[in-house]
């Protein structure tokens, strides 16, 4: 296929996406720009990231790739593969636009592989453990392409942000 490549997180104002494998938040608005993008597509994450959903269930009506070391782990409803290459090579299969969703190893290693990044943007410091790398400093490679305007969940600010590779 001819599948876009695209990165959909939602960080804070240090580029933090979880802690203790949990997001840092969960907006409404922010849930449903993710079902939006995603759904009828093609999403690839890590295997914790699928253990963190409820019932540890993959996601429906998306076909699911899950990223494991472990060659014996299986999933009903989802692809496994063993590598970042594979991953990408797996996702090529397919028409439908390509979204990977976490964690933040995985992001980091997806990175080079996409051209757009969908960055639900928190103007706010969370408690946290993981975080991904910081377009805003990666100004040689990434640039902020589209920004809404401020959106608020009681006393949140937030971004939907799109940056796009140079």
């Amino acid at each position: 296929g001819n599948s876009d490549m695209n990165i959909i997180v939602a960080a804070d104002k240090n580029w933090a996406i979880g802690n203790n494998n949990e997001l840092l938040v969960s907006i409404p608005d922010d849930m449903k720009f993710f079902r939006e993008h995603t759904t009828g597509n093609v999403i690839i994450m890590g295997k914790k990231t699928l253990e963190s959903f409820p019932g540890k269930r993959p996601l429906k009506n998306r076909v699911n790739i899950v990223i494991t070391k472990n060659q014996n782990y299986k999933v009903d409803g989802a692809i496994v593969v063993h590598s970042i290459e594979e991953a990408v090579e797996k996702a090529k299969g397919y028409n439908e636009d390509v979204y990977v969703i976490g964690g933040g190893s995985i992001y980091k290693q997806m990175l080079p592989y996409c051209d757009t990044a969908y960055v639900t943007y928190i103007d706010h410091q969370y408690a946290a453990d993981t975080f991904i790398p910081n377009l805003d400093e990666m100004t040689d490679q990434w640039e902020l392409a589209e920004e809404s305007d401020e959106n608020t969940y009681f006393d949140l600010e937030y971004y939907f942000r799109t940056y796009k590779r140079k």
